[in-house]
């Protein structure tokens, strides 16, 4: 049975695993959304008479960079909640196991 400062050393490494996952998933995210994103926007900028007349190199970034940080933080967001439901049911499973008279 572990004590009182090693469930909170576990909670801690938890968290930072958790913490690592979000980072990498996200990031992942974020590239393949700039990928994404980038193509038709640089290709409607040239193509499009309105787009090429009023989406200056700026403006396209712009579009771009509020793209791939959206995909960021909603990866990251999913991917954090998703850690805590699991390092949740792991503590409840470990609670249980604990208290069990067996």
């Amino acid at each position: 049975m572990a004590g009182p400062k090693q469930q909170a050393d576990m909670k801690i490494l938890r968290a930072q695993q958790c913490s690592k996952e979000a980072v990498k998933a996200g990031t992942k995210a974020a590239a393949i959304a700039c990928v994404a994103s980038a193509i038709p926007t640089i290709l409607g900028a040239r193509a499009i008479p309105w787009a090429r007349a009023n989406l200056n190199h700026a403006a396209q970034a712009l579009i771009i960079s509020t793209i791939s940080g959206s995909a960021y933080f909603v990866v990251a967001d999913k991917t954090i909640l998703k850690a805590a439901r699991r390092n949740s049911f792991r503590e409840q499973m470990e609670n249980e196991a604990q208290n069990s008279p067996f």
